[in-house]
């Protein structure tokens, strides 16, 4: 028996396939099975039902995957205490959202190849929901994304905060007027889909001022959002800075509401079972490399009414 093995085992029990931990571990599937039998002949026991069609573990199997867990976490440990930095290998799986790629993700891509140069970075951009979800399946092992992730036991790393504003083109005839939730729900709303950080965000606003958006429009990118609320099709939700072109160019105009919309805070969270040792140093250099604010959310207060916001 070797950690090879347990590796292998790990994951095919945690992920539910031997495909999805031949992915996982940049093996080929048959790598895995061979694997997988040569630990079942050295324990003398099946850790597989193979009469399921997923990789469901026996009673032995469940039991083994506390200890695999447990050598997980070791070499873990050893990686991150006595090798050095600059050894680190293997692939690192990341899951960003829109807003980080657009913004400083190039800048963080630089870093981490200037510190470690033999990691391979795997990039996923996704919706927050779809990033969580891979996150607790174990196939990323680190996400940056807005917000927190519910129920997760390791603490995230903070990386600032974005300031929101919603937006409209002046062809929809929106008052100059400071607008409220009662105001605005008259007016079509466009949102990213409905599972993700950005749809609840609306809801929670439109909800704080006794009102529900009446029709609501979604789409997976704050490009398409911003494309369309250009083209007069309704009001969205914007962070200004990603999209100041538009707005200079008055094609969007920042409206003032009351209440303020709040910043956003943006994390880190590294996969608890992550076997990627540089996965919890990666999340720290991301913090260094945003340009998010540091300063967090007022408590109450109108947005201000502005034509542009700062870059940074």
């Amino acid at each position: 028996m070797n950690f090879k093995q347990l590796e292998t085992y790990y994951w095919a029990a945690k992920l539910g396939s031997f495909c999805s931990a031949a992915q996982r571990l940049n093996a080929t599937q048959s790598t895995v099975s061979m694997r997988i039998i040569e630990l079942e002949r050295d324990l003398g026991v099946e850790l597989f039902d193979r009469s399921q069609r997923t990789a469901r573990p026996t009673a032995k199997g469940r039991e083994l995957m506390a200890y695999a867990e447990q050598a997980m976490r070791l070499s873990v440990e050893i990686q991150q205490t006595i090798g050095a930095e600059d050894a680190a290998t293997g692939i690192l799986r990341i899951g960003v959202v829109e807003m980080i790629s657009v913004t400083w993700l190039p800048a963080l891509m630089k870093l981490i190849h200037e510190r470690f140069p033999s990691i391979t970075v795997e990039l996923d951009e996704a919706l927050t929901h779809n990033l969580i979800e891979r996150l607790n399946q174990g196939s990323l092992d680190l996400i940056l994304i807005p917000g927190r992730v519910p129920g997760y036991s390791t603490t995230p790393v903070p990386l600032g905060y974005v300031d929101f504003a919603w937006v409209a083109s002046p062809s929809l005839g929106v008052p100059d007027s400071v607008l409220t939730p009662k105001l605005m729900q008259e007016y079509p709303i466009i949102a990213l889909s409905r599972e993700s950080y950005h749809y609840t965000s609306i809801e929670d606003w439109f909800r704080s001022g006794d009102a529900y958006c009446r029709r609501v429009d979604t789409c997976k990118s704050f490009g398409v959002a911003a494309s369309l609320a250009a083209a007069g099709l309704g009001l969205t939700l914007l962070p200004p800075r990603c999209h100041q072109d538009t707005i200079d160019s008055g094609r969007l105009k920042i409206l003032e509401t009351d209440p303020a919309v709040p910043r956003v805070e943006f994390t880190a969270t590294t996969a608890i079972g992550s076997i990627q040792p540089v996965a919890r140093k990666i999340a720290r250099l991301a913090a260094a490399v945003s340009n998010f604010s540091d300063v967090p959310p007022a408590k109450s207060g109108r947005r201000e009414k502005r034509s542009s916001l700062p870059a940074s």
